[in-house]
């Protein structure tokens, strides 16, 4: 599985948990404790479970925290570039701007290979945002690795997956994914948004300090969190 379609396993496994308004937790998927029991359901999932799993991990299951309505408007990466393009359109005819740079892409509008190399950028900013309040415990790192293992992952989206857990969270670093481009920066703001949760102060500073280091203008800034806003 290439990083493209493991980031969209992930956006709609949010977007599924967030429908049903279940609070992210190991319960969800009924695994109990550690053991033969709990081995064998992990090993006898579906990509989809497995993804769900994951991102239970990646959004801290200790934590009981909530899958907002962010989730849901974007949970896949043709939802995510489509909001981004359509708030940034919406910028520039408020805004009289005629004269749109000719980089400006939707990751909709990038073949493959392109579209994969913006999945790694978006896969990066998810998992920066969901450490925005603290870093992840070495156990929850442990079964996310060994749910990467049943999941089939290997080469290039296991090592992205299993580096930027481990790093230290550097909001410049992923700033500059966005390569000064405004479009590249909405994606990046928005897939964030997926996994922040409104209601922690942390979580909601990190991602204006996000917006602010990606220098995102106020008017685009305001179209994007008019989505972003709304939990229905």
């Amino acid at each position: 599985m290439d990083t493209k379609s493991f980031l969209d396993e992930l956006l709609k496994a949010g977007r599924e948990l967030a429908e049903k308004g279940q609070t992210i937790a190991e319960d969800k998927l009924n695994l109990g404790e550690s053991g033969a029991t709990r081995d064998a359901k992990l090993s006898g999932m579906k990509t989809g479970a497995i993804v769900a799993s994951a991102l239970a991990l990646l959004l801290g299951t200790k934590t009981g925290r909530k899958v907002t309505g962010s989730a849901i408007k974007l949970g896949s990466l043709a939802a995510i570039g489509g909001v981004a393009w359509k708030a940034y359109q919406n910028y520039q005819d408020k805004k009289g701007i005629t004269d749109a740079k000719d980089n400006v892409t939707s990751i909709n509008e990038l073949d493959n290979k392109e579209a994969n190399q913006r999945s790694v950028t978006l896969l990066k900013a998810m998992i920066a945002a969901a450490k925005a309040d603290g870093h992840v415990a070495d156990e929850e790192l442990a079964e996310i690795n060994k749910q990467i293992k049943n999941l089939g992952l290997e080469g290039d989206t296991a090592k992205i997956i299993q580096e930027e857990l481990a790093k230290p969270l550097d909001i410049a670093e992923i700033a500059a994914l966005a390569e000064g481009d405004e479009a590249k920066a909405a994606e990046i703001y928005l897939v964030s948004a997926v996994v922040t949760n409104k209601e922690n102060d942390k979580e909601r500073q990190y991602l204006a300090d996000l917006a602010k280091a990606m220098k995102i203008p106020e008017e685009l800034l305001a179209e994007l969190n008019a989505y972003n806003d709304q939990d229905n």
